[in-house]
């Protein structure tokens, strides 16, 4: 790359910054900073809402997983990472049901309510987990397309345009969160066009998606993981489920359907730079996008560049304000106050200390695909407690016995201690499937182990115990 083309690229991401902060609205109140209403207090429109979901659900750190799945996987790759967009309208039938038959306003709020403080305590800092994970995942892949992973380059380019979405987010919380994300999401489908008629004419359409074989060991043990998850991982996500509280219910959930849909075509779509790489015999690698784009020329490179920086940038800015919300207006509640009168200046503070925190793992070089199989795996036991929420009354041990065995799983797959024998099949993600199902099946048990329990009659006055 010459002088020149450095320099361009590097001046990208500086006028992406200034232009996203002069288009973004400014939040004057609490209702815009942290429920995304704009000047006169209406609530984002259903299109909006529906744009939003569908760009901040598509991480720079999921195109690339997905284009490196197809690469070693073909279409059975992008396929099966493209299931976990069936996440939204999970979500948004859930979600619905909570809020019109029994009254959530909010996942934290709910559960304290349905199974108690200490159950919205433990989800609480799963929801800061996630948050953590999902700004270095995605300032990583930013910072691969300006150099090798720990190089200078590399992380200079993660930091500014760490940089870059925090003013804009500071500026206006979720409403100019969700604004942004309408440009955004314009702008990634229209430069995905670009960079998919820069790929695909190169191969026959029957090449591309014969690419692949639908087999346990070539993929589709993913595939299966990916539908397992589905039914709990888009409840530890509030970059997700915070927009499902903010319009009514009908539309969130429209809204829901269509961003599944459209991220579900996205990101298969996407997978195909990687089938293509697979075609051109490119080494395989952990940004297999990044290669690609190298081989394009300036003008396909930089359309790549554009692809990942709109999609990373409408992620962390939602993550930038879910975090505020989680810890200004939720976190209080779990100590039975109520949030501060300066709530937005505790946002804001989080907002910070989480852009300079988070980077961490993305300078120490981590792999960003353990964003999202790990995870995942930790919070299987929320599938029960929010499916099944409905079949149990006030029910903390419900809740307990549910989560916890995810977690642990999710900490034994960390460290390499799921026996061998709990895979399913032979192929790579054998015993990550083998740990959701039968994880999956424990937790559910565990959900609803209290409704068989014999309960303690309280003794008539007088008698012993």
């Amino acid at each position: 790359m010459s002088q020149f083309q450095g320099l361009f690229f590097w001046g990208f991401l500086v006028v992406f910054g200034v232009v996203m902060y002069a288009v973004a609205p400014r939040s004057r109140d609490e209702a815009g900073f942290f429920r995304g209403h704009d000047a006169q207090g209406r609530p984002a429109s259903e299109w909006a809402l529906m744009m939003s979901i569908f760009i901040s659900w598509i991480f720079a750190k999921s195109v690339t997983n997905a284009a490196n799945l197809g690469a070693t996987y073909g279409v059975v790759g992008g396929l099966a990472y493209a299931a976990y967009w069936l996440s939204i309208p999970v979500a948004g039938l859930v979600i619905y049901r909570l809020r019109t038959r029994e009254g959530a306003t909010g996942l934290v709020p709910y559960l304290i309510g349905k199974y108690g403080r200490g159950a919205a305590l433990a989800f609480s800092l799963a929801i800061l987990i996630r948050l953590f994970n999902e700004v270095w995942s995605n300032t990583a892949v930013v910072g691969g397309y300006y150099g090798a992973s720990g190089s200078a380059g590399f992380i200079a380019s993660a930091l500014l345009f760490t940089a870059a979405v925090l003013f804009y987010s500071l500026k206006g919380g979720l409403r100019s969160s969700i604004f942004s994300d309408v440009i955004q999401a314009i702008v990634f489908i229209l430069f995905l066009g670009v960079v998919l008629a820069y790929v695909l004419p190169a191969h026959a359409p029957g090449a591309l998606l014969s690419q692949g074989t639908f087999a346990l060991d070539s993929g589709v043990d993913l595939l299966l993981v990916a539908v397992l998850q589905a039914l709990s991982y888009p409840f530890h996500d509030p970059v997700l489920t915070d927009r499902g509280f903010i319009t009514r219910e009908k539309a969130m959930l429209r809204a829901f359907i269509v961003a599944g849909v459209l991220g579900f075509v996205a990101i298969f779509a996407f997978s195909l730079v990687g089938v293509h790489a697979r075609l051109q015999g490119l080494a395989p690698s952990g940004n297999v996008p990044a290669e690609v784009a190298r081989s394009l020329g300036m003008a396909g490179f930089f359309a790549m560049i554009v692809v990942m920086v709109t999609s990373a940038g409408s992620t962390l800015d939602s993550t930038f304000t879910s975090l505020s919300k989680l810890v200004a207006r939720e976190l209080p509640l779990l100590a039975g106050r109520l949030p501060s009168p300066r709530a937005m200046t505790v946002g804001a503070l989080t907002m910070v200390s989480f852009a300079l925190l988070g980077n961490l793992p993305m300078i120490a070089g981590t792999d960003i695909l353990k964003a999202t199989t790990i995870s995942g795996t930790m919070v299987i036991g929320l599938a029960p407690i929010f499916l099944f929420s409905g079949r149990v009354g006030y029910s903390p041990l419900s809740f307990h016995l549910a989560f916890w065995p995810g977690i642990a799983l999710g900490v034994l797959q960390v460290m390499n201690l799921i026996p061998p024998s709990w895979a399913i099949g032979s192929g790579k993600y054998g015993v990550l499937l083998g740990t959701n199902l039968y994880g999956l099946a424990l937790c559910t048990a565990g959900f609803f182990l209290p409704l068989v329990l014999p309960r303690r009659r309280p003794n008539p006055a007088g008698q012993a115990a």
